[in-house]
């Protein structure tokens, strides 16, 4: 099981992560990332995977349990 995390010491609120995975992250009223809860799915990996690289902040991550 595989699910995105932020370290919010480093979160700018860019928004670029809620961009490249619209369907998992979407922004609060002040531009910061709201995850959601479930799990990522197989599917969904390689896409994740790139919102993680392209973090200005690196403050995204995946975490597997």
């Amino acid at each position: 099981m595989t699910r995105l995390k932020i370290d919010w010491t480093r979160c700018d609120g860019h928004g670029l992560c809620a961009s490249l995975l619209p369907d998992r992250i979407t922004r609060d009223e002040w531009g910061f990332p709201v995850l959601s809860p479930h799990p990522v799915r197989e599917d969904e990996i390689i896409d994740a995977r790139r919102a993680v690289a392209l973090c200005p902040a690196l403050a995204l991550r995946l975490a597997r349990r």
